[in-house]
């Protein structure tokens, strides 16, 4: 449980009501005037307990977005709870109800008007408070409270994480061992390894090394029963171009030894807490953020130097709802043209989990509907060099239109390739991983790009 460790006495409480106070002598008591200082409270004990405050937080609800005006995010972009601010007119029971009314999450929210805060937590109401200046034990004990709240579920995370970096390296040590012991000793898993090194160097780099294959393996071993369960697409290594032809190979080196899960029991806990935490995120927007987050731990666990040198951050969403927009505007004002224009190809070359492509795809959504289909199937276009995010960028994506149509469909302008050698002409022949990523790479080769954005 976090202890927020406030006291009546502290500086923020009275700054707080300061500022409440300098407003309320102006006669400026509507919401507009002191849901700053609020927020402005809320930031200051976020950053207590290495927590972070987003205002006006966006939050998916049955098709359309809900704009809250405060959300307090764990380091793992979880959401711990939810502030809403109202007039002191208003009567804050019958605003909480048409809130709730309108898809408002009832976990742990805390609604505040100049005079008074109401805390709901789990469905029902668990404290409310005057908000007086000759009584601040009250806001100190409501945000304690507020900050205080545990889902059982975050609490094993927390837990889980803690120990997951010093197990992620001994599994991948034992499964290092078993793949140089098998590919000395296994015909079968020799020749499937060898194509698929084949298949890699064409994709990506001619000089690719054995142990960065192998690096390959152990990361899609590892990670696949993410994307089973946390995404439910049981069906994912069937369906997804990249991860049939590594089940190929990983059946060879497996399959007839191992049961695949007794091998990874000894991570059973943090699959567990990874799977029961994002099963308790309603918001598929907010499911995206903690996998990234999850991913970053993955690196920072398993390859230390692949999460420095490939940089395994990812970009903040309002940044990429800013620039997606900017690129919006500047079509407009300089070509006449939008994002949703049929003939207005779109790339990013470094989609990592594909958040620019999904910011794309609700720009279009928003702008024509109808346009979205076509952009989708032929003009929206993505390159990821690494195995992970590009696994977690088909699934958010496919994700993403199935949400936004009704129907699922696989992204085709998903390609697993290096962008710089791709389109510098050094690969002359064309990238491998079986017919589907090369006619992949030869659509892209031959779409006239008009877009590039992300995050190099």
């Amino acid at each position: 449980m976090i202890n927020l460790a406030l006291k009546p006495t502290d500086k923020l409480i009275k700054r707080y009501f300061a500022q409440v106070s300098e407003q309320r002598q102006l006669g400026r008591m509507q919401e507009g005037a002191v849901a700053p200082a609020f927020a402005d409270l809320l930031g200051s004990c976020a950053q207590k307990v290495g927590y972070r405050f987003s205002e006006q937080y966006p939050l998916r609800h049955k098709g359309r977005t809900l704009r809250l005006d405060g959300a307090v995010l764990t380091p793992f972009n979880l959401r711990h709870g939810v502030w809403e601010a109202k007039d002191s007119q208003d009567d804050l029971r019958a605003e909480i109800r048409k809130k709730f009314d309108a898809g408002y999450p009832d976990d742990n929210i805390l609604f505040q008007s100049p005079d008074q805060a109401i805390l709901i937590q789990n469905g029902r109401e668990v404290l409310a408070a005057r908000l007086d200046a000759e009584r601040p034990q009250a806001l100190v004990d409501i945000l304690q409270a507020f900050f205080g709240y545990v889902r059982p579920a975050y609490d094993e995370w927390e837990r889980a994480v803690a120990e997951f970096k010093d197990r992620v390296p001994e599994v991948a040590q034992a499964l290092d061992a078993l793949i140089e012991r098998e590919y000395g000793r296994s015909a079968a898993y020799k020749q499937a390894f060898d194509r698929f090194l084949e298949m890699c160097r064409r994709a990506l780099n001619p000089n690719l090394s054995k142990d960065a294959v192998e690096e390959m393996l152990i990361q899609h071993i590892l990670t696949e029963r993410i994307f089973r369960r946390v995404f439910s697409n049981p069906d994912f290594t069937r369906r997804n171009a990249i991860a049939r032809e590594i089940e190929t190979v990983v059946d060879a080196l497996i399959g007839r030894y191992y049961d695949r899960d007794d091998f990874m029991r000894e991570l059973d806990r943090f699959y567990g807490a990874i799977e029961t935490t994002a099963a308790d995120i309603r918001d598929y927007n907010e499911k995206q953020d903690f996998l990234n987050t999850v991913y970053e731990q993955f690196f920072q666990g398993f390859s230390v130097k692949t999460a420095d040198t490939h940089g395994i951050v990812y970009t903040p969403q309002p940044i990429v709802q800013f620039m997606v927009r900017s690129v919006e505007q500047l079509l407009r004002r300089e070509f006449g043209r939008s994002l949703a224009d049929e003939g207005v190809h779109i790339l990013d070359p470094f989609v990592g989990t594909g958040n620019f492509i999904l910011r794309v795809m609700e720009e279009i959504r928003q702008a024509k509907p109808s346009a979205l289909p076509h952009k989708y199937h032929h003009e929206l276009h993505a390159n990821e060099i690494m195995l992970l995010p590009y696994y977690i960028a088909s699934m958010n994506i496919e994700h993403a239109y199935y949400e936004a149509m009704g129907e699922y469909a696989p992204f085709p302008g998903i390609c697993l390739v290096d962008t710089f050698e791709l389109y510098e002409g050094a690969q002359r022949t064309l990238p491998g991983f079986g017919d589907e990523n090369v006619e992949r790479v030869k659509a892209q080769q031959a779409s006239p790009i008009f877009v590039v954005i992300g995050n190099p």
